[in-house]
């Protein structure tokens, strides 16, 4: 018998957007379980809860793994990885993952570190052409790559924070 291929991303999903989710719908077709891990954060005021929502009612497929008081330090320099990825093994301990899927450099470092195989998907950002950043700093411009849930939680949120007077 073949062995279970299991595979996970990580992220803040702040917010979530169509980018994210070519990642998970990838690793969705090409794993036998797919994983989530989400990081809390404080570049949104959208709660890990309301995130984690999102990615629940889009993927009630996967598994989604919370990562609250999760490391400041970033990085690819040996010791942001070390504190970095101590952190994520913590997470996911009793999981016998094989794959990881990301869109971004420190791929090939968490896939290292955990000796699995790095799956990335759309480095360059050619098929889905947009970041969280982007989308956070011109919503309404890039409402296009995000699904309605995620979008109409923003709007809400944007109406909820005071305008400077």
């Amino acid at each position: 018998m073949e062995n279970k291929k299991i595979g996970f991303t990580i992220g803040k999903f702040a917010p979530l957007h169509k980018g994210h989710q070519l990642l998970i719908e990838t690793g969705i077709k090409e794993m036998d379980e797919f994983y989530i891990v989400i990081y809390d954060t404080d570049i949104t005021n959208i709660k890990i809860e309301k995130r984690a929502k999102w990615l629940e009612t889009l993927y009630p497929q996967t598994n989604i793994i919370y990562a609250y008081n999760s490391p400041k330090q970033y990085g690819l320099d040996k010791e942001s990885v070390r504190i970095q990825m101590e952190y994520l093994s913590e997470r996911i301990k009793n999981i016998p993952v094989t794959h990881f899927y990301s869109s971004e450099l420190y791929g090939k470092e968490v896939a290292k570190y955990l000796n699995i195989e790095n799956r990335i998907v759309d480095i360059e950002k050619i098929k889905v052409p947009i970041d969280a950043t982007t989308i956070r700093k011109d919503l309404e411009s890039n409402r296009k790559y995000l699904e309605d849930i995620v979008y109409f939680d923003l709007l809400e949120e944007v109406r909820r924070v005071p305008n400077d007077i």
